[in-house]
């Protein structure tokens, strides 16, 4: 909802606003529409269990990999 006209500043010669003359707020349409929740400093279980995950499964590779280094030898 804009504000009346007569609430309105007017504008000096070259489009300037007088000193101490301010523009009326109008209503903001963007922005959040809900407070976000807070962060927290702890790392999400899943991300643990994903890295967990990944480091079982490289773990794994090396040993494949080495078993068959040692059996071309």
């Amino acid at each position: 909802m804009d504000p009346a006209p007569e609430e309105t500043p007017d504008l000096e010669a070259g489009g300037g606003v007088a000193p101490g003359d301010t523009p009326p707020d109008t209503p903001q349409t963007s922005g959040l529409s809900h407070e976000q929740p807070d962060r927290t400093k702890h790392f999400p279980a899943g991300g643990v269990g994903a890295f967990l995950g990944v480091g079982l499964l490289v773990i794994a590779m090396i040993a494949i990999i080495i078993g068959l280094i040692v059996m071309v030898f």
